[in-house]
């Protein structure tokens, strides 16, 4: 039986989603649960991406295979029930064989949090403690060039696995919390995003928004395909993956 869930986890205290020899992973996590569900024997887990180590998932999304029979509700508890605090399985569902988690996604939504007020240690881990005031005009005209089908080899990790950098990101947005005018979220929609990617994307904005660069700079920089073109990378605390779509 093939089962899909949907989960969130703070990345805080794990060295990334994917599996590493002696780090704590989401993945282990998630694979030592189902595995004692299962009877000790061992469910492979196969996430829709993976993300680096600080960043956070609202709705990460995954598929496992198990041969006990198990309904969907059960398994959501008793998964829930075996998880360290900072992972929660939110839903469970049974699909078809041949889905699959990753091959299977039409998009990802991801968003960014900035604070651009006083440092607050308690949002130290969830939200990049800029302090300082942007320009949060030129940085919404910055994301516009960013929208669109482009190559982004500019905004990730040169690497040999991948030959086509092309992706098409179909929605920007910059919103201000009504509450607190300090803190700012940056949102991108796309096909799909590559390892550093939005951080990447959001170190330039944050150029952008000092004044460093002009928003008509993302034009030549993709252009050169490049990475020593785009700047600095944000940290990882302000990064979320929100949405996988199918």
């Amino acid at each position: 039986m093939r089962y899909f869930m949907t989960f969130s986890y703070d990345g805080s205290n794990f060295a990334g989603y994917q599996k590493q020899v002696k780090e704590r992973t989401v993945q282990k996590v998630l694979e030592d649960a189902l595995k004692e569900i299962n009877g000790g024997k061992l469910v492979s887990v196969s996430a829709s991406g993976r993300t680096d180590a600080g960043v956070h998932a609202l709705n990460q999304k995954a598929h496992f295979d198990m041969d006990k029979k198990i309904t969907p509700e059960k398994l959501l508890k008793g998964i829930n029930s075996l998880l360290p605090e900072d992972v929660y399985v939110k839903k469970i569902e049974t699909v078809s064989d041949d889905f699959h988690a990753r091959y299977n996604a039409i998009g990802k939504e991801y968003i960014y949090k900035i604070n651009m007020g006083e440092y607050n240690p308690i949002e130290r881990n969830y939200c990049y403690q800029y302090c300082k005031k942007l320009d949060l005009a030129a940085l919404e005209r910055g994301l516009k060039y960013l929208e669109g089908t482009h190559n982004f080899k500019s905004f990730t990790k040169a690497n040999d696995e991948i030959t086509d950098y092309v992706r098409k990101i179909s929605g920007t947005a910059l919103v201000r919390d009504s509450k607190d005018l300090n803190m700012i979220t940056l949102s991108f929609v796309g096909t799909g995003f590559m390892r550093y990617m939005v951080r990447n994307m959001v170190g330039l904005l944050i150029e952008i928004g000092e004044g460093k660069r002009k928003p008509e700079d993302i034009i030549e920089i993709l252009k050169h395909e490049d990475r020593t073109f785009a700047g600095i990378t944000a940290p990882a605390c302000g990064l979320y993956l929100k949405n996988v779509f199918y």
